[in-house]
């Protein structure tokens, strides 16, 4: 089995490249820390070549910067080539199959690829989304449907009279 997990930080910001075929690719340094110490206490780091492909190229391209702390899987490949001098050169890296950017978010910053809608563009104002971000999280809702409830708090339509001799238990 050829599997590989990282956990580190960009040593620079990534630069896209693309082959002679149009097949996006970014080459890249993972520095990685080590569990051990030296003399001083310092931690010693990893510095880990990495290659990432079309869409993980694109994506690293566009939303990761040095410094970021990120998550990769990937596999790792052996190739050779020759210098113009013709000296053989050997490379062991990753080949990233996946990446999650670990680093949070600076909410001051807008997103990238996202733009406000032009013109008077408002939010709508019944929002039943309870999550955390709602700003009327933890507040009583309106009623989705047209059933307005009565005074104990039961909607009309379960207003039924049912006796006890009725029930079946």
């Amino acid at each position: 089995m050829n599997k590989v997990l990282l956990t580190g930080r960009i040593t620079k910001d990534p630069e896209i490249r693309y082959t002679s075929n149009g097949t996006a690719n970014l080459l890249f340094t993972l520095a990685v820390d080590s569990t051990q110490r030296d003399a001083n206490g310092s931690r010693q780091a990893f510095f880990i070549s990495c290659v990432a492909w079309g869409q993980q190229a694109d994506f690293m391209s566009r939303y990761v910067k040095k410094g970021n702390m990120l998550a990769i899987t990937g596999r790792i490949q052996t190739r050779s080539y020759q210098d113009q001098a013709g000296q053989t050169h050997y490379v062991t890296e990753v080949v990233v199959e996946a990446v999650e950017n670990l680093t949070p978010r600076d909410p001051n910053q807008p997103q990238q690829g996202y733009q406000q809608p032009a013109g008077n563009f408002q939010q709508p104002q019944n929002n039943p989304y309870q999550g955390y971000n709602n700003p009327s999280y933890g507040q009583p809702q309106q009623p989705a449907y047209g059933n307005q409830s009565n005074d104990n708090g039961t909607p009309k339509s379960f207003n039924v009279n049912v006796d006890d001799e009725d029930m079946p238990f």
